[in-house]
């Protein structure tokens, strides 16, 4: 899965656990007090900002709160199966901050999608219509009815609840075709894609669904949204730190000597005797060893900057 071979690699860091215990426990209990007459999804799902539910904690709270078990199974699959390569790979305070933004920024992006449809709409409606809907909107939607036309499509954007962890686990893909782009995703667990034209083919899908309208009730832009802010947040990352950079190697050709791709660098053919190459080889497995051992102790942001970029040449 990586192209750093993490000798103390987990299958379950403790960030991607404890996300997927939230998100288990929320799912539980939104069920539980839902046989009580208490929706926990109205109260912690994201409300437009001008909705009569809407609360300050909820471009928060909302990302851990799902529509459906199969909606909250999918999203925690993707959370663990692209979260723990990355939790690794950063370390749990890097990584927790990247899911929070990519949730947080998607959210904001549905918010601001949903604010241009509330605009479009309103154009020709008139003002004693609108504060009709907004007063009386949510009550009509609880009792499992709504106005009819462009009325109807109003109250239904600005009283739309927006739920689940799509916007952080889309920007946990984005991050992973960005740090491992020739690692293999099994699409369906049969058709093998590399990992970057995955994204990029997801992306275009998602982009095309949010513009065309289709498959309705899902927050398409919310997906786009966190795919937007993990990109800006990697590239702020990236900003003099050789382990974020993915730069294309530039062709260099000596004279009558000949350059192997390897990933993302070429090298030179060596020319040593047999006993001073396996030295080297040795003296370099140490050294990973040792850097290595320091992340899984103090966390990737303690190495120093020699020791960044002598993992940075490692990677495959």
């Amino acid at each position: 899965m990586s192209d750093i071979r993490l000798r103390n690699y987990s299958l379950l860091p403790p960030v991607v656990k404890n996300l997927l215990i939230i998100n288990a426990i929320m799912y539980l209990a939104t069920v539980v007090f839902k046989t009580r007459g208490v929706d926990l999804a109205g109260i912690f799902g994201l409300h437009f900002f001008t909705a009569q539910h809407f609360a300050i904690w909820q471009p928060v709270t909302y990302m851990f709160m799902h529509g459906g078990f199969w909606h909250l199974f999918f999203n925690m699959f993707a959370l663990w199966m692209f979260g723990a390569a990355l939790e690794n790979s950063w370390g749990a305070k890097r990584f927790l901050l990247y899911y929070m933004v990519c949730g947080i920024g998607a959210g904001l992006i549905q918010m601001l999608v949903i604010g241009l449809q509330v605009h479009s709409l309103s154009q020709n409606l008139s003002p004693d219509i609108i504060q009709m809907i907004r007063e009386n909107g949510t009550q009509i939607l609880d009792q499992g009815k709504n106005y009819i036309g462009e009325m109807g499509a109003l109250n239904a954007a600005i009283n739309a609840v927006t739920v689940g962890a799509s916007g952080s686990v889309f920007g946990l893909l984005l991050a992973f075709g960005m740090m491992y782009p020739n690692s293999v995703i099994y699409v369906y667990f049969m058709l093998p894609i590399k990992a970057k034209w995955f994204v990029v083919f997801y992306g275009a899908l998602e982009l095309f669904y949010g513009i065309t309208g289709t498959s309705d009730g899902i927050a398409h832009f919310a997906h786009l949204g966190g795919m937007l802010f993990g990109f800006f947040l990697i590239l702020y990352w990236n900003k003099g730190n050789r382990f974020f950079k993915f730069k294309m190697p530039a062709f260099k050709k000596k004279r009558s000597q000949k350059y192997t791709i390897s990933s993302n660098y070429y090298y030179e053919p060596h020319h040593l005797s047999d006993e001073e190459y396996n030295y080297q080889k040795k003296q370099k497995e140490e050294k990973l060893n040792r850097i290595l051992d320091k992340i899984s102790k103090t966390g990737y942001e303690s190495l120093t900057q020699e020791e960044k970029e002598f993992l940075f040449k490692q990677k495959r």
